[in-house]
């Protein structure tokens, strides 16, 4: 399994940037995709996903200024990041959790995208 995350860089605050993520590489049922943020000297932690039923979870800090959409034809995700600010700064890695046959679960990483904000 891939995955391809692009669309990170440096912006402005108050500015925006969209991020993309493509899976590739299995047939089997995904289960949920999400985006991930690392900030240096902090632990990964979830910025939004979408989990079984489609629903859409947030981290506390992004609420009302990204928005998660898919593509499931495409087996992929974005995020528009609108009035991002200093604190958004990190490595973005998206993620696909995927459910097999046997009932067995993997999640899978991508590479991560930095997004720098500037103040």
């Amino acid at each position: 399994v891939q995955l391809q995350a692009s669309g990170g860089g440096l912006v402005q605050a108050g500015g925006s940037l969209r991020l993309s993520c493509e899976v590739s590489g299995s047939s089997f049922t995904i289960t949920g995709m999400g985006w991930y943020r690392q900030a240096p000297g902090n632990q990964r932690g979830l910025v939004a996903s979408f989990v079984s039923g489609g629903v859409r979870k947030y981290g506390d800090s992004v609420k009302g200024r990204f928005t998660i959409s898919r593509d499931n034809a495409k087996n992929a995700i974005y995020l528009q990041m609108r009035n991002l600010n200093p604190e958004d700064t990190g490595l973005y890695y998206c993620r696909a959790d995927y459910i097999y046959p046997d009932r067995s679960t993997m999640n899978y990483w991508g590479q991560g995208t930095l997004v720098t904000v500037s103040s």
